[in-house]
């Protein structure tokens, strides 16, 4: 039995990189997974792929289309998540966006659409996955996506770093006004991940002139990390597995680094 046997989970942003890989470790360690995210289509193929994760460690998977800042739209998905599974016990609020800017020339537009999603999503997702946990009476668990970027502020991605300065902020609030009813809130922060999200930045650095060439800002970000690599989302799921499961029963407030020693805090 895994360390996560039996219980049933969401996890936003589930369609690629990191949030695929959290649902299909948390499947491989017999958890039930909603594989949730905005592009419906790639969200299905993912949790029917999955299937052959879920096969070997016991869980059950199924899917939910959802624009996380859309109240709605978050509580059909956790509406969907308890119909098939009978409730929910572990709410990852994953799903982030980045859209690189030079700093003078952030408009409100880039503002918006990075803090909508990465930090008025984050929100929504805590407060409705509170409330069906609260409903359920025996508490349950909240993990949030922050980054490095919630460390140390880059000048050509300031809004994607105030939304994830949010996020820590998030899951101190939630930690301390849920802890009375068992739920805990934690969250982790990654460094350089080689994921579909990270090759847009890249296009998305050398088209406003911060780098000159495909994979320069990748070397360049990770030069420093003392593991010697940027990270894969496997290097990621032992930790938010853990976050997931009954081991991290005793902490709650806390954003765990995962970054390969690229930042020391």
């Amino acid at each position: 039995m895994g360390r996560v046997a039996g219980r049933s989970c969401i996890v936003t942003g589930g369609a690629q990189g990191i949030g695929r890989a959290i649902g299909e470790a948390l499947l491989h360690e017999g958890a039930n997974v909603c594989f949730a995210d905005i592009n419906a289509d790639k969200v299905a193929g993912v949790a029917d792929a999955a299937q052959e994760h879920a096969r070997s460690g016991g869980g059950q998977v199924t899917h939910a289309a959802v624009d996380v800042t859309d109240r709605a739209q978050v509580r059909a998905m956790i509406a969907h998540t308890v119909d098939t599974f009978g409730r929910l016990d572990v709410k990852f609020n994953n799903a982030g966006v980045n859209k690189p800017m030079n700093f003078l020339d952030v408009t409100e537009d880039n503002w918006n659409f990075i803090m909508g999603i990465n930090g008025l999503g984050c929100m929504i997702g805590m407060q409705e996955a509170a409330r069906q946990m609260i409903a359920q009476g025996d508490g349950g668990k909240i993990v949030n996506t922050a980054s490095i970027a919630s460390r140390q502020g880059f000048g050509n991605v300031a809004p994607y770093c105030a939304s994830k300065w949010a996020v820590v902020s998030l899951t101190q609030s939630g930690a301390r006004d849920l802890a009375q009813h068992n739920i805990t809130v934690t969250g982790f922060a990654p460094g350089v991940v080689d994921t579909e999200m990270w090759e847009q930045v890249d296009q998305d650095l050398m088209s406003i002139g911060a780098a000159e060439r495909p994979g320069q800002a990748m070397e360049e970000f990770s030069a420093e990390i003392l593991r010697g690599r940027v990270a894969k989302p496997a290097d990621i799921t032992g930790t938010t597995t853990f976050l997931a499961s009954k081991d991290s029963d005793y902490m709650t407030g806390q954003i765990v680094m995962i970054d390969g020693g690229m930042t020391l805090v």
